[in-house]
């Protein structure tokens, strides 16, 4: 794991983060170098430091961008567009619930990012899936080579990443090459679901999923026998239970197994384990639309697997980092040891070795993300040559 800030976790997952998603090393300097200080901060002052420097270099980039469009150098200026738009999400991302500017950040955020990847000729369409009234956002990729119906990953956000920050870190693009289409969502509870449209998370993600599964089918470019799903982080739970619960998905993978969420709050109320963002448990009742931290913890006592990952009857992977921080090693092996009814089960540990040691391999991904792109396509009947 990269540690830019010796005392601080959270911004050294945020820092990792955005080098996963295409940050430049002499970027990351000339942001980070005057946040020492502040690192040390409560996180209330820390975060408004951080975003500062973060959204100054975003702005610098858009600059440069609006330059080569003059030029008629598109895109050069889809790659400045895109890298300012992981910085502004980076720096959205550490906010407080309710901080002054978040929604406005987060729009702009949004806008840049379409910019960047349109002008990048980036493989992708917006997509909004109806839901509740409102509609599940997500970017839809599609699979190279292919003639005809795709298999189709879908892809879940966990705690407090979004659609484009799964998109940016790769899986999408390493599943394109092996045949396999890609839809990222803002399921309820993240990115666009949670921020514009007010949708909390709940416990019974099959509830949404569903209805994902059930747009997906109405697709010509989609296999509906070959819909196979995963998550990442909190995905890691949402995502076996979508299986368990929606026979339709044909495959599922945890990318960091998340076995016993409710476990993981007592723990951290105890004060076990690394938080993945400041403002911790504020952001949590705002995820779950909780009153306050006892309304919260009596939802979180519905978010466990036992008793639901004995009815996957669908090949399923679980992945763990060997290091992570945030999720004990132990609930991987718990939700493997359940997938009694699965016919292709498989637990992989990522380690220092391959890299991805840690909390879903944030501080390395590429090596696991590849791993996980062959499973699927092996499962799903895509290529890996």
């Amino acid at each position: 794991m990269f540690r830019y800030f010796p005392t601080n976790y959270v911004w050294n997952l945020s820092v990792d983060l955005a080098i996963e998603m295409g940050a430049r090393i002499g970027e990351i300097e000339a942001m980070c170098a005057p946040l020492q200080e502040a690192a040390r901060q409560p996180d209330a002052a820390g975060t408004q430091a951080f975003r500062a420097t973060w959204s100054d270099m975003a702005d610098k980039l858009c600059a440069l961008a609006e330059e080569d469009e003059a030029l008629g150098r598109k895109l050069s200026a889809g790659e400045k567009y895109k890298r300012a738009a992981s910085y502004l999400l980076t720096c959205e991302r550490l906010q407080a619930h309710g901080a002054s500017g978040r929604t406005e950040l987060y729009r702009r955020f949004l806008d840049i990012f379409a910019r960047g990847i349109a002008l990048a000729r980036d493989n992708w369409e917006r997509v909004e899936i109806p839901y509740e009234g409102k509609v599940i956002a997500g970017l839809l990729v599609r699979a190279k080579g292919v003639q005809g119906r795709a298999p189709i990953l879908v892809q879940l956000n966990g705690l407090d990443s979004t659609k484009e920050m799964k998109y940016f870190v790769g899986l999408p693009g390493w599943l394109a090459e092996r045949g396999v289409s890609s839809l990222v969502i803002d399921q309820p509870g993240t990115g666009e679901a949670l921020r514009l449209h007010g949708m909390t998370a709940r416990y019974d993600a099959e509830h949404w999923a569903s209805r994902v599964v059930d747009w997906l089918e109405t697709r010509e470019d989609v296999d509906p026998a070959r819909i196979g799903c995963e998550g990442v982080s909190l995905g890691g739970y949402y995502c076996p239970r979508a299986v368990a619960m929606e026979p339709r998905f044909a495959c599922g993978v945890a990318w960091g197994a998340n076995h016993d969420w409710r476990d993981v709050q007592k723990r951290r109320l105890e004060k076990e384990g690394d938080f993945p963002v400041p403002h911790y448990w504020q952001h949590v009742c705002w995820v779950w639309g909780a009153k306050d931290i006892d309304d919260f913890m009596r939802i979180a006592e519905d978010v466990h697997l036992d008793g639901v990952v004995e009815k996957i009857r669908v090949p399923f992977l679980v992945t763990h980092g060997e290091k992570d921080s945030q999720i004990p090693l132990k609930w991987a092996h718990r939700t493997y040891e359940q997938l009694i009814h699965s016919p292709k089960r498989e637990l992989k540990i990522f380690t220092d070795r391959e890299g991805g040691a840690q909390h879903a391999s944030f501080d390395n991904s590429i090596n696991a993300g590849h791993f996980i792109a062959d499973w699927v396509a092996e499962t799903l009947g895509g290529r890996t040559a």
